[in-house]
């Protein structure tokens, strides 16, 4: 049994978290005081088969097997409805076609019913890196986030369950799950997929394949070696920094994210996630997602994200999601609890372990005790275990064929992987704040080696990462660069992750030059190495300032200081007038594989800093 740490005995809270928290909940009262409101009233509404008309109840219940339309509608059985992001495209999500199965199941061992009440799209960004689909990509979270409203919007639900583990399809879950926050809802993951061929060895034949080193079969061999089988992406990037912020929100079954999909826990676990979510269906046990999600449970996302050196996309997304919760926040938060949040784990690009390795080295449970332990995180935030974040602590496994629940080890259980917070591998956290005369920007330090903090040297500008590509194969970047990668926000091309672009520039970077990234673009989750300054806001399209910056420019990225500037004469800054975005790149990512249908979606974005929202 886990148990929750009594008042006295749960250490003080850090004044910094203390001050954010506050702040956030005072930037939200009025926000989240109207959400509450309406969430109340949809949860004191007659349950859904009694409120309905006779009609609407034969059509929501008409495939259901007799037994089951018994219980739902004369037996009035919690009913609850699954939401899932199958589809065999992604590792990560093919595992779920027999989850539904296994989830009825249960259920009805439990007394209760259930229907898959939709399918939402999930995209493989491995698939569209550096493609057009990737220009969809970013968008494709607000889409899921209608899917999930689409499904629940049947509206005879007493619970949901949310199938989906990858990087737009958590928080496009979560924000579409927000707004049917009258609802108790739990994520069901899937699991890692088992280890490959290392992330080091992978990235080395990705170089050596960009000096022309490595040809297209040996690349192909090392990729296949690295991504090999069902379960997600082995490396930290952001479908597994979803996987980890989801335990720290207390959204999951304990310690569920990162057990193998072929591990006879998951089932087990994803039997348990049935249980939970019918006990927060009971009066006295009562929990929708949307008083779950406040502003305690925003922070302890947060603190993990930056305890764990997770990925940069969730400074958009959980930004989001908070709003979606009646909640806001912005990267001035992020960054005051990045200068005292220790960095706590080494899983690439941070380090050298995949997910696998920082699981047995004790996980998102040992973290998660270590931040509770120095103070670092609201014990007292409500979460679906009923014991409370403290019982996220702890590591699952299957004993004697049950679920069973044990510590993890006391320091770690490689001191290469994951530190305690007394011993962490930095008092600072994982991600930082840049801001200057060429706008905000965020960048992921835990990555890029410590000599590479600050980056002082000429600009080269591009329209276009194909534009960068092209310059590297051609040897006009053979020296001191930063490159300044515009029109890739939001509002330009829907913001695409610019992942192609790490191998050259490591390449120039390994031969000793001063080498950085500065983009209004995104990187992969997975992305490190070299230094990048990315989500640049206000965007080059919206006017602003990376469109003013020029070829031989001086710019100075320096981590340390928490500055991104042009060395640019004050008066002659003033002068000049914004590039405007070549009509010939417009018309390239305005069209075709899909374009045009996210036309409006490029028109309305709201920018990077306020969670490119498109529903507000």
């Amino acid at each position: 049994m886990v148990t929750t740490p009594t008042p006295a005995s749960r250490p003080s809270l850090h004044p910094a978290l203390v001050a954010v928290t506050a702040r956030i909940a005072r930037r939200s009262a009025a926000g989240r005081a109207a959400y509450l409101q309406r969430l109340d009233a949809l949860a004191a509404r007659p349950r859904g088969s009694d409120r309905l008309g006779c009609a609407n109840v034969a059509h929501a219940f008409a495939a259901l097997p007799g037994n089951d339309k018994l219980r739902v509608v004369a037996e009035r059985a919690p009913h609850i409805g699954v939401v899932s992001a199958y589809n065999d495209m992604l590792s990560a999500h093919q595992p779920y076609e027999r989850y539904p199965a296994l989830i009825r199941e249960q259920a009805r061992a439990l007394g209760a019913t259930v229907q898959v009440a939709g399918g939402v799209p999930a995209m493989c960004d491995g698939v569209t890196q550096g493609q057009p689909g990737m220009e969809l990509s970013l968008f494709s979270r607000d889409v899921i986030a209608q899917g999930t409203a689409i499904a629940l919007s049947h509206d005879v639900f007493d619970a949901a369950l949310l199938l989906g583990v990858c990087d737009k399809i958590v928080p496009g879950l979560l924000i579409g799950a927000l707004h049917f926050g009258h609802l108790p809802c739990v994520f069901v993951p899937a699991g890692p997929m088992g280890t490959g061929l290392s992330n080091s060895a992978k990235s080395a034949v990705r170089e050596r394949a960009a000096q022309g080193l490595a040809g297209r079969d040996e690349l192909l061999a090392a990729e296949s070696a690295a991504y090999h089988g069902p379960g997600t992406c082995t490396f930290y990037g952001t479908a597994n920094s979803n996987q980890m912020l989801l335990e720290a929100m207390g959204l999951h079954v304990p310690g569920a994210a990162f057990i193998h999909p072929q591990d006879g826990a998951r089932d087990a676990l994803t039997a348990e996630a049935v249980r939970l979510v019918l006990q927060r269906t009971r009066a006295q046990r009562f929990l929708p997602i949307g008083r779950l999600v406040d502003e305690r449970a925003i922070v302890n996302a947060m603190v993990a994200l930056l305890a764990t050196g997770g990925s940069t996309n969730h400074l958009i997304h959980w930004v989001a999601v908070a709003r979606a919760a009646g909640l806001v926040i912005d990267w001035s938060d992020f960054a005051e609890l990045s200068a005292v949040v220790p960095l706590l784990a080494r899983v690439y690009p941070n380090g050298e372990a995949d997910v696998n390795q920082f699981q047995a080295a004790g996980g998102p449970g040992f973290v998660l005790r270590e931040l509770l332990g120095a103070g670092l995180m609201h014990a007292d935030a409500a979460a679906m275990a009923e014991e409370g974040i403290a019982a996220y602590t702890r590591v699952p496994a299957l004993a004697d064929g049950r679920l069973q629940w044990r510590e993890p080890p006391p320091a770690g259980g490689d001191a290469a992987i994951v530190r305690p917070a007394a011993r962490p591998f930095s008092p600072t956290g994982g991600l930082a704040l840049l801001q200057g005369r060429l706008g905000r920007a965020v960048i992921k330090v835990s990555a890029v080696p410590a000599d590479r903090h600050v980056v002082q040297a000429p600009a080269r500008v591009f329209d276009s990462q194909q534009a960068l590509l092209a310059a590297f194969q051609a040897g006009e970047l053979d020296r001191d660069v930063v490159a300044v990668v515009r029109f890739q926000g939001p509002q330009a091309n829907g913001m695409p992750e610019l992942h192609k672009l790490t191998p050259p520039l490591a390449v120039l970077q390994g031969q000793g030059r001063q080498v950085a990234l500065v983009t209004d673009g995104r990187m992969s989750g997975a992305s490190g190495k070299v230094p990048a300054a990315i989500h640049v806001s206000p965007e080059a399209v919206a006017g602003g300032p990376l469109a003013r910056v020029r070829d031989g420019d001086v710019v100075r990225l320096d981590a340390v200081a928490g500055t991104l500037d042009v060395l640019v004469d004050e008066a002659e800054w003033a002068a000049r007038e914004p590039a405007v975005r070549p009509a010939a790149e417009v018309q390239a990512h305005a069209h075709d594989l899909g374009r045009d249908l996210f036309t409006a979606m490029r028109r309305s974005v709201q920018g990077a800093e306020q969670g490119a929202v498109t529903w507000l």
